[in-house]
């Protein structure tokens, strides 16, 4: 203040214009970081960025072109096919995208981190020629069959959809349970060769596997799960006891008739480091210790099932 007791214009301009200053220049901690963008978590099992399908499609197109073929986005897939273009296109949503849907609601969360092409070959001529054409194979199934190699799913689809379904299955395993063993991986993909929708979830019926599986337990060929569970790669595709694809499935199907199929996927999955095969886990979700006797039970189920 001056000697009149008023305040001194100049200091208070000084004072004004240094906290002008300083209000200007200087940004409160809270406030920067509100400008700042999250850091991006990155699921392991998934890709950073999505597959480029434009340009996949355009080359599916130009190597295809004046071949009679159908090229048709069904994301995570690309289906190809050789029928009428209608057709083609009502088995990507009706088959393709239903399974997906499906798949994803009960069972998966990540996307193959790939394209994977379905080939929808329209007759045994057709899957037999293009097949070795395009990827230098011959089938060793008439219905169809995965080649991780070529990042396809290779179809008969004159044989049915079934296949085309349980194909579906093995890509999705990969990306989202890629310790998976091969009874599981199987025993589900073949639950879904004959399927259709129940209560808005898919669901396995019964199928052409039951009678030689029925057979094989009448004549005692069966193995203990603890042994179908624990086989490797080798033993369950190359030396099989009675019909692991089969026994696997019926087991998926008892899984699922007794509302635990979706559970012990998920619980299977979470616990795969400490209990590799899902015996272990198989026996908790099934709420017993004694399996020789489930089997005995579980054998006495399959024998009253039918098909068709």
């Amino acid at each position: 203040m001056d000697k009149t007791g008023q305040p001194n214009l100049f200091v208070l301009k000084c004072i004004l214009t240094l906290i002008s200053t300083l209000f200007l220049t200087t940004t409160p901690a809270f406030c920067k970081a509100s400008h700042r963008s999250s850091p991006k978590t990155t699921d392991p099992n998934t890709s950073s960025t999505e597959p480029n399908y434009t340009s996949h499609i355009a080359e599916l197109k130009n190597k295809l072109q004046n071949k009679g073929f159908t090229v048709i986005l069904q994301k995570p897939f690309v289906v190809i096919g050789d029928e009428p273009p209608e057709t083609v296109r009502s088995r990507s949503i009706r088959t393709v995208k239903w399974s997906v849907d499906k798949l994803k609601q009960d069972y998966y969360k990540n996307d193959p981190n790939k394209i994977i092409n379905i080939w929808l070959f329209k007759d045994s001529e057709s899957y037999n020629k293009h097949t070795r054409q395009f990827f230098n194979e011959r089938p060793t199934t008439p219905f169809g069959f995965y080649s991780d190699k070529h990042n396809a799913l290779i179809m008969n689809i004159a044989t049915g959809g079934g296949t085309l379904v349980h194909e579906i299955v093995h890509p999705f395993m990969s990306a989202n349970f890629p310790q998976c063993p091969p009874w599981f991986n199987e025993g589900l993909a073949s639950l879904y060769e004959q399927c259709r929708e129940k209560d808005g979830h898919i669901y396995g019926m019964t199928n052409w596997r039951l009678e030689g599986l029925q057979k094989d337990i009448r004549a005692g060929k069966v193995r203990p799960f603890k042994d179908l569970t624990s086989a490797s790669e080798f033993t369950f595709y190359h030396k099989p006891s009675g019909d692991n694809y089969a026994q696997a499935r019926y087991l998926c199907y008892y899984l699922q008739q007794k509302n635990l199929l979706t559970k012990y996927y998920h619980k299977f999955r979470a616990n795969c480091k400490t209990d590799p095969t899902g015996y272990e886990t198989l026996k908790k979700i099934l709420g017993t210790k004694d399996m020789k006797k489930f089997q005995k039970q579980w054998e006495n189920f399959v024998l009253k099932l039918k098909f068709p």
